[in-house]
């Protein structure tokens, strides 16, 4: 098993906004182009698209999520621990991002996959076209 740490600065975001637009379905939806349903409660289950699923276990408002998650290629019943930490930085947010109990077999494509469906999405969806 892996772990996964990456940071992404993401400019004219506010923690807010990064955390809605990851715990709201329709702007789940919209960020990761896949059918997004998100529970907002601690213990709600996540699902996005056929391809990922896991549970909220801790959530603090604008500051910090973390899940259980898996890809439905992962062996059976196992769940990693993604946490998606949330600061203001300047000009924007900076989210630091762990994901621990990733399996060996996936962690190329898991560890790119977070930069490509999430990390430059949110990028382009605040950093300077004014659309929210």
């Amino acid at each position: 098993m892996k772990t996964i740490r990456q940071t992404a600065t993401i400019r004219g975001a506010t923690p807010h906004d990064i955390y809605e637009t990851i715990m709201d379905s329709k702007k789940h939806t919209k960020l990761s182009g896949s059918r997004t349903t998100v529970s907002r409660r601690v213990g709600g289950a996540f699902k996005v698209g056929h391809d990922l699923e896991g549970k909220n276990l801790k959530l603090t408002k604008d500051k910090r999520i973390v899940q259980s998650w898996r890809a439905n290629d992962w062996p059976k019943g196992h769940y990693s621990r993604a946490t998606f930490a949330l600061a203001r930085a300047k000009g924007g947010t900076r989210i630091t991002f762990f994901q621990s109990g990733v399996p060996d077999r996936q962690y190329r494509s898991i560890s790119s996959g977070w930069r490509e469906y999430y990390w430059q999405p949110l990028k382009r969806t605040y950093s300077g076209s004014g659309s929210r």
